[in-house]
């Protein structure tokens, strides 16, 4: 009789379920998380299992792969579906969370989530620390800007270049609050000097990639949009339809239909990853804004923000900016906007250019 097995991963132990297909519990058991302990426990089911499922989380990436190569049939869960699922269990605990996996996997109600390649992931955590630090240097700049506000000191006319020589010359008067600005603007100094790095490196990345280079030339995407999408997507074959894509980044609108009386269309879902929602965002407000040639995405956020408004102008042409890459990827085809959308420079210099601009601002 076939078998199904759910795994509750957790950081030092898994939690493992087995049921028939009646639904009857065969084993239960808990090992530590590694994934030879995992396929020990399971191995006397080996050829009678046909489902092994867990919940998508931090350890994911690392643990599928290795299941994978231990000959397990695993199935990593997508986590909104496994809550809806198990919600209304009365007790939570880790063998029942396993139990109710288990229980998933034989009825077959999931869906299966993504796993990405090893480089993918790599490629992303550049994203994500350069994006961690940038938030820090940002953290530290208003804080040290807000605590001047005490003293009458305001710096909201100040730039970047000059901010530093601005908090000096405003508390030079005052020896502890001068020791204090000294010490949080070195460390202002060595975030930003980390962060130049990282933003290097990133560049460096996009250059080199084909891919990258060919989403640059749509008017708005830079060399973080590009990359973010890319890392985000991973396999383009995945999604069926270029459209898919706006509804996985969360850029469609969620709907409440209830009988014939209610029938509500609210603001978009905000589902998946939002470092891809904002990079997009980020590029239709540039191509609104910033790109002054012709281009017929241009033209027809401009048009749509005269009838509704700047922000929902910038949600769709983000929604479609996302169709148009994934199109984009899948085709091998190339940007054209209408006349003057292309670069004219080459997009290698064209990142060599920033990363200098980068450099001398530190």
């Amino acid at each position: 009789m076939d078998c199904f097995a759910g795994l509750d991963v957790s950081i030092d132990e898994t939690a493992i379920c087995v049921v028939n297909a009646a639904g009857q519990v065969m084993m239960t058991a808990s090992v530590p998380t590694d994934p030879g302990s995992i396929a020990t426990a399971l191995a006397p089911y080996r050829h009678q299992l046909r489902r092994v499922g867990h919940e998508a989380g931090a350890l994911a990436p690392w643990l599928h792969p290795a299941l994978k190569e231990q000959g397990v049939p695993i199935v990593c869960l997508e986590t909104r579906h496994v809550r809806a699922a198990m919600s209304a269990q009365r007790n939570k605990t880790d063998a029942t969370d396993a139990l109710g996996l288990a229980h998933i996997m034989r009825t077959g109600w999931f869906r299966a989530a993504h796993i990405k390649t090893e480089a993918c992931y790599r490629v992303r955590l550049l994203l994500v620390q350069r994006r961690n630090l940038k938030r820090k240097f940002l953290d530290l700049e208003n804080t040290i800007r807000h605590s001047l506000k005490a003293f009458g000191v305001r710096l909201n006319k100040i730039g970047r270049r000059r901010f530093d020589q601005a908090v000096r010359d405003a508390v030079a008067n005052d020896q502890l609050s001068a020791g204090l600005m000294d010490c949080m603007l070195r460390a202002r100094a060595a975030l930003w000097a980390e962060y130049v790095k990282l933003h290097k490196l990133v560049i460096r990345i996009v250059a080199h990639d084909e891919l990258c280079r060919r989403f640059m030339a749509i008017p708005g995407v830079g060399p973080v949009t590009a990359l973010t999408f890319a890392t985000a997507i991973d396999d383009p074959r995945r999604f069926r339809r270029s459209r898919d894509v706006a509804a996985y980044f969360g850029l469609t609108s969620k709907r409440w239909q209830s009988g014939s009386s209610i029938d509500v269309q609210g603001r978009i879902s905000k589902a998946g990853d939002p470092d891809v929602r904002h990079a997009l965002y980020e590029a239709a407000n540039c191509l609104l804004h910033r790109y002054k040639k012709p281009d017929r995405i241009k033209e027809w956020g401009l048009s749509l923000a005269r009838k509704k408004c700047h922000n929902q102008a910038c949600v769709a042409i983000a929604r479609k900016l996302a169709v148009v890459m994934h199109a984009m990827w899948t085709d091998g085809t190339a940007y054209d906007g209408g006349p003057g959308s292309v670069p004219t420079e080459p997009v290698s210099k064209l990142c060599h250019r920033e990363a200098q601009t980068l450099g001398a601002a530190v």
